[in-house]
């Protein structure tokens, strides 16, 4: 099973979901093409902005349309005036990763901070390379576990979910 099979059984085929992807970075996965992909079959797609330093990210629409523009860490975002959404699944990039959903990013506590304000909570799914997989992240009391993990080396369901 692979990320395209996991979002179509995770969408439940209504479109009128939204799913949060993300810009790549450093060599992450890059979705852009099933972003694409899933854009053209109605799926309404978002991507997360930095809008206030140590704040919960926000989540801007994106079509293959939009004009992106820099953001924090000169990540390309959608501008400002880019709807604002709440993600019913949310994607997220791994540095590194561990059994128990355990996420590693880049340090800046964005994804958990926003996690830990969502209401409802997105279905979260972690997209990386099987040879991030660590013993441990040594998970701090802040961290939240993701549902889903996927790497080329298929799936690793964490925890039933919606």
């Amino acid at each position: 099973m692979h990320l395209r099979d996991v979002l179509n059984t995770r969408l439940d085929g209504a479109r009128s979901r939204v799913l949060s992807a993300y810009w790549p970075i450093k060599g992450e996965p890059d979705l852009r093409p099933l972003m694409t992909e899933l854009h053209a079959a109605g799926v309404t797609v978002a991507l997360p902005v930095v809008e206030t330093k140590a704040a919960p990210l926000v989540f801007r629409r994106w079509t293959p349309e939009t004009h992106m523009v820099r953001g924090h860490w000169n990540i390309l975002v959608p501008p400002h005036d880019a709807d604002v959404l709440t993600p019913d699944i949310a994607l997220a990039p791994l540095v590194g990763w561990a059994a128990g959903g355990w996420r590693l990013g880049y340090g800046g506590g964005y994804f958990d901070r926003t996690l830990a304000a969502l209401r409802p909570r997105p279905v979260t799914i972690g997209i990386g390379f099987q040879q991030a997989r660590l013993a441990t992240i040594y998970p701090q009391p802040h961290d939240i576990p993701l549902d889903v993990i996927v790497t080329g080396a298929g799936v690793q369901t964490v925890k039933d979910t919606p």
